[in-house]
């Protein structure tokens, strides 16, 4: 018999879990979330807040190397890596706190353990045998690291993205496996400490999901800062040698061979769905990952999943919109479908990388009129003062209308620059109020205005 009753349960407490159930009970439903590691999920525990923390520490360092550009001198420096993560995992701690203060807050019941379905409406959880009795369930269980038959996960010589944030020692060489964003991220972070760091990518650039031209600036800067950039390549075998290991490396240029410290597969993610009981309620999957609507909701009735379980599109922002679209589906709040295709993405490695929409490429393909807007930061007033002039603006435009079909940019402090062109976006904005709205000067902002006014040919500063 349950001893719990309660209108949704959520098993998982991530970025899409925690979310889902502090909606829910805003909108006046009684809501337990089940989660059997701690709050915040891999986003905050061993992804994007610990990351980010650490990229902030290699920023401040690459800035010092560069101390005589600004009239800064430095005798005697002394770079600890351990306090970088030290600090990281502080911060790490103030944002689980805060998420444990919103649960409380909003009448949220956290309860500690694994969730198992009994069936559509009742979730068992380990390892004490409670049973809670559920008239809506919200899967948002995420993934974790993908391996590769080559490069047997151990932790030691091979390491995912959560054992890399854990080490308190660098190595002095590391080879990295994927070019996307976790890879280009710990590549940056890495080198900024003195590490000699090889990218190895199977497909023909890094961040092969970017715009092209996205992809090779990013080279271009890694290249310059002494980041081996290994595309179309891929690791066939490795051998422990003393001290490390020897990769052999497939390339369009024949068979190499690498050796080094550490290896960081950084390849993509597999669901986390395994012991949830998916088999028996018949809940559909493909390659594991749940299958889900556009209101979030699975083939089971009172059964929803949110977030990486769902493969729709890996990042924190998507799964805490997914929570919100499954809390106010199940209480009967009229929602918005999730546009994925113009969904912000943001990568943290310096340059920063951000981007929404279709690529060139995708746009060209897909019939559209284009015309292309660029403007480089080399050009921008703001970016020569701060001494940060690489990379740039590119927006892809409908010829017809000059809507904004994608938005790509690579530079300072661009992950922030973004939000502004997604607002243009959504209320379905034209490079012509772009290029017509007055930004502050001196700004990074303007290259957003320059590069809506270069598309129609309007361009003041280059």
């Amino acid at each position: 018999m349950a001893d719990g009753e309660y209108d949704v349960v959520v098993i998982g407490a991530g970025p899409g879990g925690y979310v889902a159930a502090i909606r829910a009970s805003q909108l006046g439903l009684s809501t337990a979330v089940v989660e059997r590691e701690e709050l915040g999920g891999v986003c905050l525990n061993w992804g994007c807040i610990p990351s980010k923390a650490l990229l902030k520490n290699a920023e401040l360092l690459s800035l010092i190397h560069r101390g005589e550009e600004f009239g800064f001198y430095f005798d005697g420096l002394r770079v600890d890596y351990a306090k970088a993560v030290e600090r990281s995992r502080k911060v790490v701690d103030r944002n689980t706190k805060g998420i444990a203060y919103l649960l409380r807050k909003n009448k949220v019941e956290h309860i500690k353990g694994s969730g198992t379905l009994r069936d559509s409406h009742t979730v068992e959880v380990a390892p004490e045998g409670r049973v809670l009795s559920a008239r809506n369930i919200i899967l948002a269980t995420g993934a974790r690291p993908r391996s590769i038959p080559p490069l047997p996960v151990d932790g030691e010589l091979v390491m995912t993205s959560r054992h890399a944030l854990e080490i308190r020692q660098l190595p002095s060489s590391v080879v990295i496996v994927g070019g996307g964003a976790t890879g280009v991220e710990f590549a940056y972070l890495y080198n900024a400490y003195g590490v000699k760091v090889t990218l190895v990518e199977v497909l023909p650039r890094l961040v092969p999901n970017e715009d092209e031209e996205i992809s090779q600036q990013l080279e271009r800067a890694f290249s310059g800062e002494g980041i081996a950039c290994m595309t179309g390549s891929k690791v066939t075998k490795m051998t422990p040698v003393p001290g490390g290991s020897k990769l052999s490396i497939e390339t369009s240029d024949g068979a190499q061979e690498i050796e080094c410290e550490k290896v960081l597969v950084a390849i993509g993610v597999q669901a986390n769905t395994g012991d949830l009981g998916l088999e028996g309620l018949g809940v559909s999957t493909e390659r594991d990952f749940i299958q889900v609507d556009g209101n979030a909701s699975t083939n089971v009735p009172g059964v929803y999943a949110i977030g990486d379980v769902t493969g729709k599109l890996l990042l924190a922002h998507v799964a805490a919109a997914q929570g919100v679209m499954a809390a106010e589906t199940i209480a009967g709040v009229e929602t918005r479908p999730i546009d994925y295709v113009n969904m912000p993405r943001a990568t943290y490695c310096i340059p920063q990388i951000a981007s929404f929409g279709l690529t060139e490429q995708q746009a060209r393909e897909q019939g559209y009129g284009v015309k292309i807007g660029t403007f480089p930061f080399q050009a921008s007033g703001k970016a020569l003062a701060i001494g940060e002039t690489g990379g740039m603006a590119k927006l892809v435009v409908d010829q017809k209308y000059g809507e904004i079909l994608g938005a790509h940019l690579i530079g300072p402090e661009v992950t922030e620059l973004l939000a502004e062109l997604s607002m243009a976006r959504l209320l379905e904005g034209t490079t012509h109020e772009l290029g017509w709205m007055v930004h502050s000067h001196p700004t990074l902002s303007e290259v957003i205005k320059e590069a809506a006014l270069a598309a129609d040919g309007q361009a003041i500063h280059v």
